[in-house]
């Protein structure tokens, strides 16, 4: 079974910064890609950002990538998300993903952290 372990979701001012960090643990194989999505209230989960065990990373639109830096190390299985210059409309629940080869599965599987509240106020 693999876990995936959320930290630094919480209440930030306007124009404030956090970090959210993830880490996964349990009988993993091999990571194939982690990182973070979000979901509004009323709305669909959506994307933020993901990088790939090489390196390569994906931004849900210009302004996130703007704002947002995401980064992982996969030595130790973990991916983090530096936010900036934070928005009351950036308030949501932000979700760990990640993409992992675990027993007994050969094939690559889709797992979700259990989700950390972000809210910025103004």
């Amino acid at each position: 079974q693999v876990q995936l372990v959320e930290s630094g979701g919480g209440l930030v001012q306007a124009g404030g910064s956090l970090r959210l960090s993830c880490a996964a643990s349990g009988s993993i194989f091999s990571v194939n890609v982690m990182g973070w999505y979000r979901q509004f209230p009323g709305k669909q989960r959506e994307l933020v950002a993901t990088i790939s065990e090489t390196g390569t990373t994906n931004y849900a639109d210009s302004v996130v990538k703007g704002r947002f830096t995401i980064s992982g190390d996969y030595a130790k299985n973990t991916v983090d998300l530096q936010m900036i210059s934070l928005r009351p409309e950036d308030t949501a629940v932000y979700y760990c993903y990640a993409v992992i080869q675990s027993r007994p599965y050969t094939a690559f599987v889709a797992y979700w952290g259990p989700g950390t509240q972000v809210t910025v106020s103004s």
